[in-house]
């Protein structure tokens, strides 16, 4: 399970990375340190203006390169726009966390319903929304129904490499974390496709950042 993070400046010199005026660690420390490989904002346009809600860091275990490299010599554009790529991603046997950090407040009921349509629908297209699948998104929903989410506000995903679970952590200024665990796999790997699906990810700024990353790593 996620322990209380521990997080460290020690990469490179880099203290944080900035990401729309909000810093991230560049290592995450679990059982095993956890790298940032991406990070964008989800946003949307209203009126011609950009609104933005969250800023997204996307970490991952650094032996993940070890199961990418039949990629090893792509472009970051061929990256981007190649499936296949974000699937072995999503797949690979390692450790997986997302923090995402609230740039404009919402309530916690419409990030909620943001995540289950998202989810169920990716379930749906291919047959494997079932009343476990159901039940399982209705506790997640029933999470973030009480919360609002304060600017700074931080969400958590952690994917453990062990097991098909995922724990979720909602942390607000001056309040304890609350946490969930979603135990059903579907679930769980539709909750990755959610950030990490190429053509269909909820922040195609994050998609970009990652396979400009990995265009870089894979070349090494």
């Amino acid at each position: 399970m996620l322990q209380e993070l521990e997080l460290t400046s020690s990469r490179v010199g880099t203290e944080v990375v900035m990401v729309d005026d909000i810093p991230f660690p560049p290592l995450i420390k679990l059982d095993k340190p956890l790298e940032l490989h991406g990070y964008g904002i989800t946003d949307i346009e209203i009126h011609y203006l950009q609104i933005k809600f969250t800023a997204i860091g996307v970490y991952l275990e650094p032996e993940i390169v070890a199961h990418l490299q039949q990629f090893k010599g792509k472009s970051a554009a061929e990256l981007a726009g190649n499936d296949d790529f974000f699937d072995s991603i999503v797949s690979a046997p390692v450790n997986k966390l997302f923090r995402v950090v609230v740039i404009k407040e919402i309530k916690g009921s419409q990030y909620g319903v943001q995540l289950e349509s998202a989810v169920r629908d990716r379930l749906a297209e291919i047959d494997k929304y079932e009343e476990e699948e159901e039940e399982a998104l209705e506790k997640i929903t029933e999470f973030f129904q009480s919360k609002y989410f304060n600017t700074n506000s931080v969400i958590t995903f952690y994917f453990p490499a062990a097991s098909s679970t995922a724990e979720i952590t909602f942390t607000a200024e001056g309040k304890g974390d609350s946490k969930i665990e979603v135990e059903n796999g579907n679930v769980v790997e539709m909750m990755k496709r959610w950030y990490l699906d190429g053509s269909r990810g909820v922040s195609p700024t994050t998609i970009s950042s990652l396979a400009k990353a990995f265009s870089t790593h894979l070349s090494e």
